[in-house]
């Protein structure tokens, strides 16, 4: 079995009132030797987090993440974002090309806010997005056979017509096993989104700024969002790396930049530094 679609089944944050770029922050990473047979991971937890993209304020919710395989076809959860790779193929060096689909439910803004001000704001209705993701993967790369490394890229666009904008997410990431029951992985990724996007979830209007007592910003321009490092941790209680039942704990750190930082909902209301956090129980079948 292949341990990245195992232990990669960290409890991620996948509520309602999760922030929007969850999936962009949260590590995806693993190891191990491929059986060819089917499997899946559930996982339910906690997650603490920011209310919403650029707050300061921090809200516990409820987490989940599933990974699996059917039919040779990989699939995971990432935040509020599924993904296929719809390749099957895997060379016998441990090369791994994957590409497929990607949907993902954007939150940001339509939950719970804490901060009054920004509240004020109204509110932003529920965006699907949905897109693709190319990567490349390596197994057996620097510490045994069974870890790796890997890259990929990401691109969402709304499709229900709220922010009409897309982002594009590169990502690097390594994992690795420490034992049959212990593993570790780290991520480093980073998000460009388009200034429609920016202008939904971090412009404030007239009307807005009357209402709030913000400032007035009213275009901010889009480009490179923010920069997030991540990390996941994984202990099986009862079984090993390849089945049974595991402790999961995921923790992430992310800053934005450009008119996403200046916007006064993060540079007044809020905070340029984001913190995640997440831990749970997930059983592999």
């Amino acid at each position: 079995m292949l341990l990245s679609r195992i232990v990669a089944a960290a409890l991620v944050i996948g509520a309602p009132l999760a922030a929007a770029h969850a999936q962009d922050v949260l590590p995806s990473v693993g190891a191990g030797e491929d059986d060819g047979r089917d499997t899946i991971t559930v996982g339910a937890g906690v997650a603490f987090v920011p209310s919403y993209e650029g707050s300061n304020n921090y809200v516990l919710i409820p987490a989940g993440a599933v990974r699996g395989r059917v039919s040779g076809f990989n699939f995971a959860s990432r935040g509020t974002a599924l993904s296929v790779d719809a390749i099957r193929d895997r060379s016998a060096n441990g090369l791994d090309i994957q590409l497929g689909p990607v949907i993902n439910v954007n939150f940001n803004r339509v939950g719970r806010i804490v901060d009054p001000q920004v509240r004020l704001l109204g509110s932003r209705r529920l965006a699907f997005e949905a897109g693709g993701y190319f990567g490349i993967a390596k197994t057996g790369v620097f510490t045994s056979r069974y870890d790796t490394l890997g890259a990929s890229v990401t691109v969402l666009a709304d499709t229900t017509g709220v922010h009409q904008s897309y982002t594009i997410t590169p990502t690097i990431d390594y994992g690795t096993p420490l034992s049959a029951r212990a593993y570790l992985g780290v991520s480093l990724s980073g998000t460009w989104a388009g200034s429609r996007y920016a202008r939904t979830y971090f412009g404030v209007d007239p009307a807005g700024a009357a209402r709030s007592g913000l400032p007035q910003f009213t275009n901010p321009r889009g480009g490179f969002k923010n920069y997030t490092v991540g990390a996941l941790g994984s202990y099986m209680l009862r079984g090993d790396l390849r089945r049974g039942l595991g402790l999961y704990f995921v923790g992430a750190y992310s800053r934005l930049h450009g008119d996403f930082a200046r916007s006064p909902v993060v540079s007044v209301a809020g905070s340029r530094n984001q913190f995640f956090g997440a831990v749970g129980l997930g059983y592999t079948f």
